[in-house]
C-alpha cells in the first residue's frame, strides 16, 4: 500500500512540479518572466521525459540503432563493390545508401518497415491502462485537465519521440554515406530522404495509435502488448503468405484473355494494399528509387516506347500519393477510434 501511494505521489508530484514551472505562484510572478502553457504541453513534456528516461526505450533504441548500423555497413559494402560500373549522374548513388545491400543484411528501409512498428507498440501499449492500473488516471483527470488534452498529449509526446529517433537515424545514414563514399547528395535526393523519413513517422504513428487503441480497450497491459505484437507479426509475416496462397488458388490459366489476367492482378494488388506494411513499402520504394514508374501491372503497349529515365520528385510523389493517403487515413482512423472510446469510457477510482 505504501509503495502504491509512493508511485501515485511520484507521478502527480512530477506533474505538479512541471505545472508550477509554467504557472508560478502569485508572489513569484513579479520575479519571473510571464510564461503561459496549457496543461496539454505540460503533459507532453512530462511524457516525453519519461519515455527518454525509461529502460524500455533505451533497450529498443539500442536494438534499432544496431540494426540500422548493420544495414549501413551492408549498403556501403555493396556500393564500394559496384560503384565503378554505375553512372553517378543518373543512378542517384546517394539514395542507394537506403536501398542497397550486399545480401548479408536487409536494407535500411526494410529495417524501418520491420522494426518501426515495434517502437510504436512499445511506446503505446500501456499508455492508458497503466495509468488506470496504478490508480493515477482518475486522480489526474480530477485536476483541471480535459480528457482530450490527456490523450492528445500522450499521442503527441510519443510521436515527437518517434520523429526524433527516425530523423536522427536517417541523418546518421546520410552523414556516414557522405563521409564514406565522398559523393554529396543533390537537393532532390535530400528532399526524397526527408519525405521518406516523414512517411516513416506516419507509418510508425499508425502502430502507435493502434497500440493506444488496444491500451484503452484492454485493462491489462500484457493483453494489449500481446495483441499489438500479434497484429504486427500477422501483417509483417503471415499476411504476405496468405495472399500468396490466395493468388495461387484464384489465378486464372495463362491462356486466359488479357482482361481476365489484369482483373486478377488488380484484385490481388488491392488485397495486398490492405496491409499497412505493403503500403509503406510501395511508398518508400517510390521515394527512394526514382526509376520506378508504375506500382501496378502494365501491358505490352504501355511498356513499348517508354523512355527509361528516372521520374522527378513531383511525379514520384504523385505516383505514390494514393498509398500515402491510405496510410495517413489508417493512422487518423485509429486515433479517432481511440479518442472516441476514451471519451466515452467510464473512469472511476478503483484503488
Amino acid at each position: 500500500m505504501i509503495e502504491t501511494t509512493a508511485r501515485r505521489d511520484g507521478f502527480l508530484g512530477r506533474l505538479s512540479r512541471l505545472w508550477g514551472r509554467f504557472h508560478p505562484a502569485a508572489g513569484e510572478t513579479d520575479a519571473l518572466e510571464p510564461r503561459t502553457a496549457s496543461p496539454f504541453w505540460v503533459i507532453v513534456q512530462k511524457e516525453f521525459g519519461d519515455h527518454m528516461r525509461s529502460w524500455r526505450f533505451g533497450i529498443l533504441i539500442g536494438i534499432i540503432t544496431l540494426a540500422c548500423i548493420g544495414s549501413i555497413y551492408a549498403a556501403i559494402t555493396a556500393l564500394k563493390d559496384g560503384v565503378k560500373t554505375q553512372d553517378t549522374d543518373t543512378s542517384f548513388l546517394f539514395l542507394q545508401m537506403f536501398t542497397a545491400s550486399d545480401g548479408t543484411l536487409p536494407t535500411f528501409a526494410t529495417f524501418v518497415s520491420f522494426l518501426g512498428p515495434l517502437m510504436g507498440i512499445a511506446l503505446g501499449f500501456d499508455a492508458i491502462n497503466s495509468e488506470r492500473g496504478k490508480g493515477t488516471l482518475s486522480r489526474l483527470l480530477s485536476q483541471p485537465i480535459y480528457r482530450d488534452d490527456f490523450i492528445r498529449a500522450k499521442f503527441t509526446a510519443s510521436l515527437l519521440l518517434i520523429a526524433v529517433v527516425l530523423f536522427a537515424l536517417g541523418f546518421l545514414v546520410m552523414g556516414l554515406g557522405l563521409f564514406t563514399i565522398g559523393y554529396p547528395p543533390t537537393p532532390e535526393e535530400v528532399l526524397r530522404v526527408v519525405l521518406f523519413l516523414v512517411i516513416g513517422v506516419i507509418y510508425v504513428g499508425f502502430w502507435l495509435n493502434l497500440s493506444m487503441l488496444l491500451s484503452i480497450r484492454f485493462r491489462q497491459a500484457a493483453t494489449s502488448a500481446l495483441s499489438g505484437i500479434a497484429l504486427w507479426i500477422f501483417f509483417s509475416v503471415f499476411y504476405g503468405m496468405i495472399m500468396g496462397i490466395v493468388d495461387k488458388a484464384t489465378s486464372p490459366p495463362e491462356t486466359s484473355a488479357l482482361g481476365i489476367l489484369l482483373r486478377h492482378a488488380n484484385m490481388m494488388l488491392l488485397l495486398n494494399r490492405l496491409s499497412p506494411s505493403y503500403l509503406f513499402t510501395e511508398t518508400t520504394s517510390t521515394m527512394l528509387t526514382p526509376g520506378i514508374r508504375s506500382l501496378g501491372p502494365l501491358t505490352t503497349e504501355q511498356v513499348v516506347g517508354a523512355i527509361a529515365s528516372p521520374l522527378p520528385l513531383a511525379q514520384s510523389l504523385l505516383l505514390c500519393w494514393p498509398q500515402l493517403v491510405g496510410l495517413l487515413a489508417a493512422t487518423i482512423l485509429c486515433f479517432g477510434l481511440s479518442y472516441l472510446l476514451f471519451m466515452r469510457q467510464e473512469i472511476r477510482s478503483r484503488a
